[in-house]
């Protein structure tokens, strides 16, 4: 028996196969202007006829027909990071397009948790975006940034930022140097906003940036805590919600 787990967030929608051990299959693509197109699509190249229940997460979690059972990406945040790594007591997620932090109890439950989705700052598209303007792919950020020092990036608006980067190379500024301080500034932005919770305990990093190792040892010197990730970190939420699919299932 195998349970599917969709994550449909505001840039990639993942999908994930679960038989209640392990992780048997994932798959991802672009959310595009179509989140219902994508999500759908998603679900038939991964159901079959071994699928006994099928959960939805995310932004456009309404949007799949098929779904068994709809449920909040923090919920799934959660139960997605505590099956990576059962020893975090706590989640920050850096998604395309918003930040969450998430508290959990030794259980791990959630109890508390923040979110901002109100602004592109310290989220996966600023620095897409940023790197666009240093004509920088971003799959290559850790060898670029490698050996570099950062410079003070003073804006986090993603119109101002990229003004005063703009300003930057203009005056010659290395690009490398340019792109960790823009690394710092998100680091050091999703820092101040975890600790809003009064974070003890080790974290978990999910969202597409944690697959960069630039980007958790980041977090990790500025919040002073140990910071894990996972090769199936991006893959959080969508494997929350087959987990969660599991155990109602085998009530």
């Amino acid at each position: 028996m195998l349970t599917l787990g969709i994550d449909s967030g505001s840039t990639t929608t993942k999908a994930v196969l679960f038989d209640g051990k392990e992780i048997v299959q994932t798959q991802i693509l672009p959310t595009s202007a179509n989140p219902k197109e994508s999500i759908t699509h998603l679900y038939h190249l991964l159901y079959n006829d071994d699928v006994a229940y099928t959960v939805s997460t995310g932004y456009g979690r309404s949007l799949l027909d098929q779904a068994d059972k709809q449920i909040t990406e923090i919920t799934c945040h959660a139960r997605g990071a505590a099956f990576l790594n059962p020893d975090i007591r706590a989640v920050i997620d850096i998604g395309g397009q918003d930040c969450k932090a998430i508290l959990l109890d030794n259980g791990l439950n959630v109890v508390d948790f923040i979110m901002n989705d109100k602004c592109a700052a310290g989220t996966g598209r600023f620095i897409e975006v940023m790197m666009r303007i240093l004509e920088e792919d971003i799959k290559n950020i850790d060898l670029f940034v490698q050996g570099h020092h950062p410079v003070n990036i003073t804006s986090m608006c993603t119109v101002f930022a990229e003004s005063e980067i703009v300003s930057l190379l203009a005056k010659g500024v290395d690009k490398g140097d340019i792109a960790l301080g823009i690394i710092n500034s998100i680091c050091r932005r999703t820092s101040f906003f975890a600790q809003k919770l009064h974070l003890s305990g080790d974290i978990f990093f999910s969202g597409g940036l944690a697959q960069f190792e630039i980007f958790r040892s980041s977090l990790e010197e500025y919040l002073k805590i140990p910071i894990y990730t996972s090769p199936l970190s991006q893959y959080a939420g969508a494997i929350g919600a087959a987990v969660i699919g599991y155990n109602k299932v085998n009530r």
